[in-house]
């Protein structure tokens, strides 16, 4: 079996959309951790209100206007951090939130990190459940996801499904844009 590709920069150098259908069916490594993304949202620069760059840039959005292909971590409600990956070329805003991932390997880690998790399909399916799940802190903030130690990969044999496209949740501003991406019928995405 061939060994799995890890996403380049380029493929980040994207308008936000597209790298957040993109990305779903990739797999997601720390560590001895990962996962295939199986829920995203995007969150474009510009006029959308719910993004965290919509401000400008400050200290905590300086990531999202620079090199796509970073992470972008940050903590929602003081207690869950989110990973976002920039996306649009140097300079644009844009990043896309990873919602939920369906566990591949290193799940007696994640089970350990996450011992709430009763079933498999709830150690990942939220993107407060897959960093800790996966052991992602806030120390990854501005990570280049091409060279890791958060990396983004290609399945060598990925398979085929139907991406399902809603509104994203969990938000107030711009809630009725049609951002999020899942992979349809799959028990890892999140219920919210």
């Amino acid at each position: 079996m061939p060994e799995p590709e890890t996403l380049s920069r380029l493929f980040y150098s994207r308008p936000t959309v597209e790298v957040a259908r993109d990305l779903l069916g990739m797999v997601l490594v720390h560590g001895e951790t990962a996962g295939i993304i199986v829920e995203t949202e995007a969150y474009p620069g510009g006029d959308d209100l719910a993004s965290h760059s919509a401000r400008g840039i400050t200290d905590r959005t300086r990531v999202i206007f620079g090199p796509p292909g970073h992470a972008y971590v940050y903590l929602i409600y003081g207690v869950y951090r989110c990973l976002n990956i920039v996306a649009e070329p140097d300079g644009q805003p844009g990043c896309v939130l990873i919602r939920a991932i369906e566990p591949t390997s290193g799940i007696e880690i994640m089970k350990r990190r996450r011992p709430a998790a009763k079933r498999a399909e709830s150690l990942t399916n939220g993107p407060g459940k897959l960093t800790l799940a996966l052991g992602i802190t806030r120390n990854h903030y501005g990570v280049d996801l091409t060279t890791g130690p958060l990396l983004v990969q290609h399945q060598p044999e990925p398979p085929r499904f139907e991406i399902e496209t809603t509104p994203r949740i969990g938000i107030t501003h711009c809630a009725d844009r049609p951002l999020r991406f899942l992979i349809k019928d799959n028990p890892f995405v999140s219920r919210g």
